[in-house]
């Protein structure tokens, strides 16, 4: 089963009032971002060991950080290199065209908070995958994913 997973929001809960439990705070110096401010990120360092654990899984990056996620967010969450879909510019669909073309014919659970942006293109990319295990995990930013978030991955291994 392929897991996919959006950095912002799911893995770094960015709309939270203050570092939610378990997270760790990161300041990350980005290309294009201030050399002055860098980029604080909380991540919790628990999600990579349950997400490997979860099963039969095939973690990819799902992400606008595309190979960033390798190299920033992948170590301080103890994930390795993960594959990377191509989200950068993904027009009026928004990631659901590059997932959906990653994903063919292959059953997916995907952590995201923003599945909610581009309706029509969700509907369209849930009626092409009927009949596939297909899982969109919808992410509050505020609180990043959670044990329950887990338990539904695990759920789908099963």
């Amino acid at each position: 089963m392929l897991v996919f997973l959006d950095v912002d929001g799911p893995l770094n809960p960015f709309a939270a009032d203050e570092k939610p439990p378990g997270f760790v705070e990161h300041r990350f110096r980005l290309r294009g971002w201030s050399r002055k401010h860098p980029l604080r990120m909380w991540l919790n360092p628990a999600h990579g060991p349950a997400l490997l654990a979860a099963g039969d899984v095939q973690l990819v990056w799902a992400t606008t950080w595309n190979h960033q996620a390798n190299t920033l967010v992948a170590p301080a969450i103890g994930l390795p290199a993960l594959p990377v879909v191509d989200c950068a510019n993904t027009g009026p669909g928004w990631k659901f065209d590059a997932v959906a073309r990653y994903a063919y014919g292959r059953p997916l659970v995907w952590f995201d908070d923003d599945f909610g942006l581009y309706p029509a293109a969700r509907e369209g990319f849930l009626a092409r995958r009927e009949g596939l295990v297909t899982e969109l995990v919808s992410v509050d930013p505020r609180t990043g994913i959670t044990d329950a978030h887990l338990a539904t991955l695990r759920e789908c291994v099963r």
